[in-house]
C-alpha cells in the first residue's frame, strides 16, 4: 500500500496556500537593505492569514532551517567568491536544489514569489522543472540605482537583462508605486495590466521612542535646542545626499544654528564630506556612516525633520519610518508616496528647492507638527503589513485562477 503524504493531504483538504519566497536577504539570514524587512514582515503577515510561507535565502550566520514567527526559513550555503553575478548564480543553483528537497518534505508549492533580480535564475528553473508560476516584486531597477542610466559595464547591463527576463517570464509583477510601474513599462516594455501596485509597509510603532531629543543632540556636540535635519540612507548618487549638502549654505543663511546629520554609508560619503568643507559648512554637519539600527532609530526620534533628496526613489521606506516617529518629511518629487503640503513637502531635485522647504518648516513649527501628525495617521491607515498581505493574497489568487 502506498504511503500517504499526510502534509499533502492536509494541504488539499483545507486548500491552504503554500508559497516559496525567494530573496537574497531577509531579517533572519543576511540583511543588506530594505528588501530584508519587506520579505520577512510580509511573510509573517501572510502566515497570519493562514498561508504557509517558506523563505529561500542565503544562510548568513544562521542555521540552514528555522521556523520564526510562523515562517519557514530555508537557508543555503554557496561559494561567495567572484563578482555579484557569479555569486547570485551559485545562490540560485543552491536554492533550486533546496527547493526540490523542501517539496519532498512539505508538499508541492502553489506559487513562488521572488524579490528583485537576484533569484531570477532560480525562479525560471523552478518554473521550467515544476511548472509552478512565479511572481516578481521589483523594488527598484538597475537603471535607477545607477542614476537613471546604464554604464558600459557588463555587470549592470546583465542585471538589467535579468530584471527584464523576470518581467517577461513571471505571471505578474508587483511594484510599490505608480512611478515604479511607469518606469518598468518604459524601461522593459512590461504591459501595464501585468503590473500590480502594492506599497511597502512598516510595523506600526517600530520607530517610535520615548526619549529626550536634547540629550541625543548633546552627546554629539549639538546644542539641545538646535534644529536637526536628518538624512538617512545609502550615500550614493541615487539617494542624492550631495543635493542636501549643496542646500546647507542657504539654510544656514536663515537659520545659523541648524545641524545636518547624515546616517548611511556609500561611495558619495567622502565626496559629500569634502564638499561640505569646500562650502565652509562642515561644522554644521555630522557624517555618522553606517550605524546600528538603535542609533538610526534614536536619531529618527531626536531630529526635527527628515530629508530625502533622492534623484530616483522606487518607494522611500524612510518616509514611513519618519512618519512612525511623528516627524515631518521633506523629499524630492522623485518620492511619489508623499502628498505635497498634506503629509510632507516635495521639492524639485535642486538644492535651492530643498533649502526652501527646510527653511519653510523651520520658520513654522506648527506646520512641522501638523505634517508629522498627518503622516503618522496616513501610515496607520494605508501602510500596515496586514493590509499589504491582504492585497498580495488577492494577486496570488488571481494568478492561481489562470493556471
Amino acid at each position: 500500500m502506498a504511503q500517504i503524504d499526510e502534509k499533502r493531504l492536509y494541504h488539499d483538504v483545507v486548500d491552504e496556500m503554500r508559497i516559496g519566497m525567494l530573496s537574497w536577504e531577509s531579517l533572519y539570514s543576511t540583511k543588506v537593505g530594505g528588501v530584508a524587512p519587506h520579505v520577512s514582515e510580509l511573510s509573517e503577515a501572510l502566515a497570519r492569514r493562514g498561508i504557509e510561507v517558506h523563505v529561500f535565502t542565503r544562510r548568513g550566520d544562521f542555521g540552514s532551517y528555522d521556523e520564526i514567527n510562523g515562517v519557514h526559513y530555508q537557508r543555503v550555503d554557496f561559494d561567495q567568491s567572484g563578482d555579484i553575478l557569479v555569486q547570485m548564480d551559485r545562490m540560485c543553483d543552491a536554492i533550486f536544489d533546496r527547493f526540490g528537497h523542501v517539496q519532498k518534505l512539505f508538499g508541492s508549492f502553489d506559487l513562488v514569489h521572488g524579490h528583485d533580480w537576484h533569484p531570477v535564475a532560480a525562479l525560471n528553473r523552478i518554473k521550467a522543472a515544476y511548472k509552478i508560476p512565479y511572481l516578481i516584486t521589483l523594488h527598484s531597477t538597475e537603471w535607477g540605482r545607477n542614476g537613471n542610466n546604464f554604464s558600459g559595464d557588463y555587470v549592470p547591463r546583465e542585471i538589467a537583462h535579468r530584471e527584464w527576463l523576470a518581467g517577461y517570464e513571471s505571471a505578474m509583477v508587483i511594484t510599490t508605486t505608480q512611478r515604479m510601474k511607469d518606469e518598468l513599462k518604459w524601461l522593459y516594455q512590461i504591459p501595464g495590466d501585468k503590473i500590480e501596485i502594492i506599497p511597502n509597509g512598516l510595523i506600526i510603532g517600530s520607530f517610535r521612542r520615548s526619549q529626550d531629543p536634547g540629550r541625543v543632540k548633546e552627546r554629539h556636540g549639538i546644542h539641545p535646542l538646535a534644529p536637526v535635519v536628518l538624512f538617512c540612507g545609502r550615500m550614493n548618487y541615487q539617494k542624492g545626499p550631495s543635493i542636501l549638502v549643496e542646500a546647507i549654505p542657504q539654510v544656514l543663511a536663515r537659520h545659523w544654528d541648524a545641524k545636518f546629520v547624515f546616517v548611511g554609508e556609500g561611495g558619495m560619503r567622502p565626496i559629500c564630506e569634502n564638499r561640505a568643507r569646500e562650502l565652509g559648512v562642515d561644522g554644521s554637519c555630522i557624517f555618522l556612516g553606517y550605524t546600528p539600527s538603535n542609533v538610526k532609530e534614536e536619531w529618527m526620534n531626536a531630529c526635527d525633520m527628515i530629508c530625502l533628496p533622492s534623484r530616483n526613489e522606487p518607494f522611500g521606506i524612510v518616509v514611513l519610518e519618519g512618519w512612525d516617529a511623528g516627524k515631518p518629511v521633506i523629499a524630492t518629487e522623485a518620492v511619489s508616496i508623499i502628498k505635497n503640503f498634506e503629509d510632507g513637502l516635495l521639492a524639485y531635485i535642486q538644492p535651492e528647492s530643498i533649502a526652501w522647504c527646510i527653511n519653510r518648516l523651520l520658520d513654522n513649527p506648527k506646520e512641522m507638527e501638523r505634517l508629522g501628525k498627518a503622516g503618522r495617521e496616513r501610515l496607520e491607515k494605508e501602510f500596515t503589513w496586514d493590509e499589504i498581505a491582504r492585497e498580495t493574497e488577492i494577486v496570488y489568487e488571481r494568478v492561481l485562477k489562470k493556471r
